[in-house]
C-alpha cells in the first residue's frame, strides 16, 4: 500500500512555517552567536540552536505539531489541520511552550511541577516510551512540552539554559504569568473510566491527531462515521496530542464514537530512534514494552480493560528480514495485553504484516492479535479475505474481528471541518472470542512462496506466558 509515512526530516526552506515568525508574545533578540537566535517568550530567554523552526501558533492555528522536524512551537496549539502522516522515521528534539493557564491537562505523557528553570531546576525524569515529557514551569508560568530523537537531555539542557526576559523586550510580556490552580497537571484520582467498549460495525477514521471538539460534534452529526482512530502513544507517533485528555475520550464515547486507540510503536525500518530490532528475541522484549507504555496510556486517558489497543505497524517490503521479528513483536504485544486486562489489535498493511500473522497464526492462535486491522487502499468498504490479505475461505480472524483501512490519505469535509483521514469499514466485538486453529487453504507457515518456512514454534500452553519465539530462517 502506499506509504504512510512523514518522510526523513528536512530543513529546507520549502517547510511552510520555517523560520522565526514571533509577534505579539513572543519577540526575537539578536542571536548570542552564529549557530542559532535567541527568543524571548512571556518572560523566559532562550537560545535556540541552529536549525531549528519556531512556530508561532498564535498566528499559525492550523499548523501541525510535528514530531520529527526540530522546533519551538510557542503558544496554545490550535486545530492542527496542516497535520498529515501518522509515523515518522526519525524523531527528532523539539519544544512547545504555552502559558500555564490553559495548557491542557495531558493523560498520554507525563507530567512534572518544576518552580523554575534558572538554577538547574529542570529534573530528569525516566524514559518516556513515547518520548515526550511536560514541566509545568511554576515561573515563569509555562507548560513545556519536550519530545526528543534519542534522550531528553538537550531538550531538557536548552531549557536549563533559559533565563529570566527582560520585560521589555517580552512586548510587555516579560513578568511571570501567574500560575493557575493547576489543572494541567494530574492530581487526586485518576480518571473516570470511559464508557466500556462496544460493538460496531460500520465506517470509521483516523487522523494523525485528536480533532478538537467542535470538530469531532460536527463530524458526529454531518458525517457517515461513528468510528475515530486516535493515537495515544508510541515511538514513531508523528503529531503531538494537545487534545488528547481522559475527558476528551470520555465525551467522545459519551456522543457514541467507538474509539479505537493506536499505539504508532518500533517500525520495521532502520533507525536509530523509531526501528525495530531484526532479532526475533529481543522484538519479542520490544512488544512487551510497547504494551506496557499502550496499558498505561490508555488507564491514563480513562480507557477501561477490555478496550482493543492496536498497535500501528507501517509497510515493508523485505519479507526475509521483517517478518520474523514484527511476528514476535505483535504476539507479544498480544499476549502481555492480555496480561493487563486489554484486548489486542494489529493495525498493519494487507501484503506485509498481515500475510506474516497469517502465515503463522496455527502456530499459536491464542497469542495472535485479537483484532486485524488492514490497510489496502482499494476502495472497498468490506473486510473480505482478499481485502484482509488472507488466503480465500480462511478462519483466521473470523466474526467480527476485522476491520479494513480502504483508502488512505485524503481530506474530507462535513459539517464545514476538514481533516485530513484514511477511512476503514469495520466490524468488530471486543468480546468475541479468539478462534481456535484456521481451518481451510494455505494454512501454515510455508503457504507463501515468496518466503521460505520457518521452523515451528514452541507450542504456547496458553496465555498469559509465552516462551520467546526462535523465529529465524535458514540460511
Amino acid at each position: 500500500m502506499p506509504s504512510r509515512t512523514l518522510p526523513s526530516p528536512s530543513l529546507s526552506v520549502s517547510c511552510a512555517l520555517v523560520a522565526a515568525v514571533l509577534v505579539g508574545t513572543a519577540a526575537p533578540v539578536s542571536a548570542e552567536d552564529g549557530s542559532g537566535r535567541t527568543v524571548d517568550y512571556r518572560g523566559l530567554r532562550l537560545a535556540v540552536p541552529g536549525g531549528w523552526r519556531v512556530v508561532d501558533l498564535d498566528r499559525h492555528p492550523d499548523a501541525c505539531l510535528r514530531l520529527d522536524l526540530p522546533t519551538l512551537y510557542l503558544g496554545h496549539a490550535g486545530t492542527q489541520r496542516e497535520c498529515t502522516g501518522r509515523a515518522v522515521r526519525t524523531r527528532a528534539d523539539t519544544l512547545h511552550l504555552e502559558p500555564l493557564a490553559g495548557a491542557p491537562p495531558r493523560a498520554d505523557i507525563p507530567t512534572v511541577r518544576v518552580d523554575g528553570v534558572e538554577g538547574g531546576g529542570v529534573p530528569a525524569l525516566p524514559e518516556s516510551d513515547s518520548h515526550e515529557v511536560r514541566y509545568a514551569l511554576q515561573r515563569p508560568g509555562l507548560m513545556a512540552t519536550v519530545s526528543y530523537g534519542g534522550t531528553s537531555d538537550a531538550v531538557r539542557e536548552l531549557l536549563a539554559r533559559a533565563r529570566t526576559a527582560p520585560a521589555a523586550a517580552a512586548g510587555g510580556t516579560g513578568h511571570a504569568t501567574p500560575a493557575p490552580a493547576e489543572p494541567a497537571v494530574a492530581a487526586g484520582p485518576g480518571p473516570q473510566p470511559a464508557a466500556a467498549p462496544q460493538s460496531f460495525t460500520g465506517t470509521g477514521f483516523d487522523t494523525c491527531t485528536a480533532p478538537t471538539q467542535s470538530a469531532m460534534d460536527a463530524w458526529r452529526t454531518a458525517s457517515p462515521f461513528g468510528a475515530a482512530g486516535i493515537y495515544i502513544g508510541g515511538r514513531a507517533r508523528a503529531c503531538a496530542q494537545p487534545q488528547l485528555t481522559a475527558g476528551w475520550v470520555k465525551r467522545q464515547t459519551e456522543a457514541g464514537w467507538h474509539l479505537m486507540p493506536l499505539w504508532a510503536g518500533l517500525q520495521p525500518w532502520h533507525s536509530s530512534t523509531t526501528g525495530l530490532s531484526t532479532d526475533p528475541s529481543t522484538a519479542d522484549d520490544q512488544g512487551r514494552a510497547a504494551a506496557d507504555g499502550a496499558a498505561q496510556a490508555a488507564g491514563a486517558l480513562g480507557l477501561p480493560e477490555g478496550t482493543v489497543l492496536y498497535n500501528d505497524l507501517e509497510s515493508y517490503t523485505d519479507r526475509r528480514t521483517w517478518d520474523p521479528p514484527v511476528v514476535a513483536y505483535l504476539t507479544a504485544w498480544t499476549v502481555r495485553l492480555h496480561e493487563l486486562g486489554y484486548r489486542a489489535g494489529a493495525y498493519v498493511p494487507a501484503g506485509s504484516g498481515a500475510r506474516a500473522l497469517g502465515l503463522h497464526y496455527d502456530q499459536a492462535p491464542q497469542a495472535m492479535p485479537d483484532v486485524l486491522w488492514a490497510a489496502s487502499w482499494n476502495g472497498r468498504a468490506a473486510v473480505a479475505d482478499a481485502d484482509m490479505g488472507l488466503p480465500e475461505g480462511t478462519r483466521q480472524w473470523a466474526g467480527r474481528r476485522r476491520a479494513h483501512q480502504y483508502r488512505g490519505d485524503h481530506q474530507a469535509a462535513y459539517g464545514g471541518v476538514t481533516l485530513t483521514i484514511d477511512r476503514s469499514w469495520i466490524d468488530v466485538d471486543p468480546a468475541e472470542p479468539a478462534a481456535g486453529p484456521a481451518a481451510g487453504p494455505a494454512a501454515g507457515p510455508a503457504a507463501d512462496p515468496a518466503v521460505p518456512a520457518l521452523p515451528p514454534m514452541p507450542a504456547v500452553p496458553g496465555l498469559p506466558v509465552t516462551p520467546k519465539w526462535p523465529l529465524t530462517l535458514p540460511g
